[in-house]
């Protein structure tokens, strides 16, 4: 263990919270790869460049709804075409035009031979005889979506680690993809730790609590379009080794909540340790969520598992999830990012902490400059501000701010 680790356990020690993105971003290997159908890869990271096999649009055609004619001078009002025929969007007609020729076209339909420009509908006048007339000057060309004009064959359409949103699963669909290489999602399982959790109302009269970690995880993923396994495990050293050493055979990720600081119950880091998984780092310098602790397991065919253990205050949850889980969600997936931190102006003061800080704040605009503004009930144990806070914002150690300081923060869903 290098030096930056020696000591982490104890308070001198303490790693910054960089310091802990950075080993989570450095240390995990990246998962296999998979073939997907597109409509199966959303908020999937590409494992592969992906070039168009196909020009788009892949025939030249009509932009609107209209007359294609032909001409062999420019288009002035009242000039006169005879009327040929009709095409709509999606037939194959092999319709060629002559000089002083036009057929009836509609949005999306294939230009026929002999084209030189459209007429949208609105200044074509028909007549008798089968003619119509043009009211208005027209340039050549006019309204024709032109073979390739938006995408060429063997174009570069989205690149290794691109992140496949709504827009670009529409995208590389319209151009024809059907399947991706993209990296496997981690198989999580989640371990839930505490006998305190109750089960029913009645379970409050033995000095119990419901339970807001489990359900606050499961939402994060199902939020991330993910299922994960959610596991409840008793405050015993048997029992928290026998579901470790089972779920470290099998997942990639075992998230944890509680059982990670120096009490007599706190079993995951010792029963970590024993299996075999290295320490990565234990106890970050922040609040919430100082005691988190990361490790990992080389398993015999040299896979690994990871374990991050957070805290098992719910606030500590939720910033752990947000900052710690999600970097290592895309760490495992190929991206060696940090958080999109945006900048923003703090309005109001804030005391000095020894630790740095994850503040829950409400950001707005004001005159097209972002601000954040602090809520109340901070507490670790506290979540009832999120229904407010659409922010973490981080509040540097040791230092003092004011009103009109600039400072860091992440948006939260």
């Amino acid at each position: 263990m290098n030096s930056l680790m020696s000591g982490c356990g104890a308070e001198p020690g303490l790693i910054t919270v960089d310091q802990a993105l950075n080993l989570i971003l450095q240390k995990p290997q990246s998962l296999a790869t998979e073939s997907l159908g597109v409509n199966r890869a959303l908020n999937r990271y590409l494992a592969q460049d992906v070039y168009a096999a196909i020009n788009l649009p892949l025939f030249s055609q009509s932009a609107v709804d209209g007359y294609a004619l032909c001409a062999q001078s420019a288009i002035e009002p009242r000039s006169e075409f005879k009327l040929i025929g009709e095409i709509r969007a999606g037939q194959q007609d092999e319709l060629q035009l002559q000089a002083g020729q036009a057929v009836r076209i509609f949005t999306g339909a294939k230009i026929p031979f002999g084209t030189t420009t459209v007429a949208r509908q609105e200044i074509v006048k028909l007549i008798d005889s089968g003619k119509i007339e043009i009211t208005e000057n027209l340039k050549a060309n006019a309204d024709i979506r032109d073979v390739g004009e938006e995408i060429s064959i063997g174009q570069l359409l989205a690149n290794r680690g691109q992140l496949l949103s709504v827009g670009a699963i529409a995208s590389l669909s319209m151009a024809g993809i059907q399947s991706v290489e993209v990296f496997k999602y981690p198989k999580v399982a989640v371990v839930i730790t505490g006998d305190e959790v109750a089960e029913s109302v009645a379970d409050f009269t033995a000095g119990k609590i419901f339970d807001a970690n489990g359900p606050l995880i499961e939402a994060w993923f199902q939020n991330a379009g993910q299922q994960v396994e959610i596991f409840h495990v008793a405050d015993t050293e048997d029992a928290v080794q026998a579901l470790i050493q089972e779920l470290s055979a099998s997942h990639d990720l075992i998230l944890t909540t509680g059982g990670v600081s120096v009490g007599d119950y706190d079993f995951i880091r010792p029963v970590a340790l024993d299996l075999g998984f290295e320490q990565l780092f234990w106890k970050v310098k922040q609040k919430p969520g100082k005691p988190m602790f990361f490790a990992e397991l080389t398993r015999d065919d040299c896979t690994r598992c990871y374990l991050l253990g957070l805290p098992g205050n719910p606030a500590a949850v939720y910033v752990g999830m947000q900052i710690y889980t999600a970097t290592l969600l895309s760490a495992l997936q190929g991206q060696k990012q940090q958080p999109n931190w945006f900048s923003a102006v703090l309005t109001h003061d804030l005391k000095m902490d020894s630790r740095e800080r994850f503040l829950r704040m409400s950001a707005s605009f004001d005159q097209s400059v972002l601000k954040v503004k602090s809520l109340s009930k901070q507490q670790s144990h506290m979540l009832s501000n999120l229904m407010q806070a659409n922010c973490l914002v981080r509040i540097p150690a040791g230092k003092s701010l004011a009103e009109g300081d600039i400072v860091q923060g992440l948006f939260i869903h």
